[in-house]
């Protein structure tokens, strides 16, 4: 199963964003040191294997950052928060993260949203692919303007050559002025395209005045 794989087994069966069900999307944010790269790796797919296989996952994968090899992301997708809850109590996560804890270049960056703009389209990702995710926060204040643009731009990038997905995600309470939103491109050409398009720079524009934290954008490849 290629990078984030399992987000198609989760997203064919979801409602739409705006019936907001009790699905999560959980992204972790790893940094191992540089010369713990490979046991990092090794670490990250057992740890995927075996989350796979628990009741209420819908899919898991994960990608490694792209220009700096030491940092990946894992994505997950839980039915609901009891799932979540579960995983989270369960033996094989606290082993994972005991073992990950001694090559750590940083701790763990675990982030829960649900679903604020979701793609309807089956994923197919393979090899060659980039995948975005970025970062949105703003001061509580500017939420609801700032969901309007995201969701905006997620209906706009789904139109561009050579994207493969597009979502956006919302941290849940008390977090809701923080969103993730998830690219998928063809290669590394279609999304640096993405970024010259007027949407992009409209979005871009109106936002910068609304953001609570520096617009926090990283390229992942596939964890194969």
């Amino acid at each position: 199963m290629t990078f984030l794989a399992g987000l198609a087994l989760f997203m064919i069966m979801a409602e739409p964003a705006q019936t907001r069900t009790p699905a999560l999307h959980v992204a972790t944010y790893v940094d191992v040191q540089l010369t713990s790269i490979n046991q990092g790796i090794g670490l990250i797919k057992q740890y995927r294997e075996t989350t796979r296989a628990e009741t209420g996952n819908s899919g898991v994968d994960a990608g490694q950052e792209i220009g700096r090899p030491n940092r990946f992301v894992i994505i997950e997708f839980w039915k609901d928060q009891s799932a979540f809850d579960a995983h989270e109590k369960a033996e094989t996560t606290a082993q994972f993260r005991a073992r990950l804890k001694a090559i750590q270049n940083s701790p763990y960056d675990q982030r829960v949203h649900q679903a604020l703009a979701a793609d309807s389209r089956p994923l197919a990702i393979g090899r060659g692919t980039a995948s975005e995710l970025t970062h949105v926060d703003v001061p509580p204040q500017g939420r609801e303007e700032t969901e309007v643009l995201l969701k905006r731009l997620a209906e706009e990038s789904r139109k561009d050559d050579g994207n493969v997905r597009y979502d956006v995600f919302q941290q849940t309470a008390p977090r809701t002025n923080h969103f993730t939103v998830l690219g998928t491109w063809r290669d590394r050409s279609a999304f640096d395209a993405h970024g010259t398009k007027a949407h992009t720079k409209q979005f871009r524009e109106s936002l910068a005045p609304m953001l609570g934290a520096p617009y926090d954008e990283r390229l992942y490849s596939p964890l194969m």
